[in-house]
């Protein structure tokens, strides 16, 4: 079974930058796509980025695009988020999630067809 774990999280000035990286151990062969996820206190989780662990497709949501980068390492093993431009609309806690089906433009960003999960870690932007 994967185990992701997630680090990176702090705090920032808005238009500052962070860094999120999930390492997989464990069955790393089960992550077929990694998901970047966010929630706020009294708001549902959302898909905030998506990568294919096999061919490196990418997906965001459209309030990161063009902000936010999604990666991974040459092993395969860890997932980044790089967070630029970053705005007080941004805090959330952020996790880290594996599944093993493809990732696809309809299915990245929801949560419930993820089956692992890291730790969540929060993300705080001040203005």
């Amino acid at each position: 079974q994967v185990q992701l774990v997630v680090s990176g999280g702090g705090s920032v000035q808005a238009g500052g930058s962070l860094r999120l990286s999930c390492g997989a151990s464990g069955y790393t062969y089960y992550r077929n796509c990694m998901g970047w996820f966010r929630q706020a206190p009294g708001k549902e989780r959302e898909g905030v980025a998506a990568i294919s662990t096999d061919g490196d497709s990418t997906f965001y949501a459209d309030s990161v695009k063009g902000r936010f980068t999604v990666s991974q390492d040459n092993a395969k093993n860890t997932v980044y988020l790089q967070m630029n431009s970053l705005k007080p609309e941004d805090t959330d806690i952020y996790y880290c999630a594996a599944r093993d089906v493809r990732c696809g433009v309809s299915t990245w960003g929801l949560w419930y067809t993820y089956n692992v999960w890291g730790q969540g870690t929060q993300v705080t932007v001040s203005s």
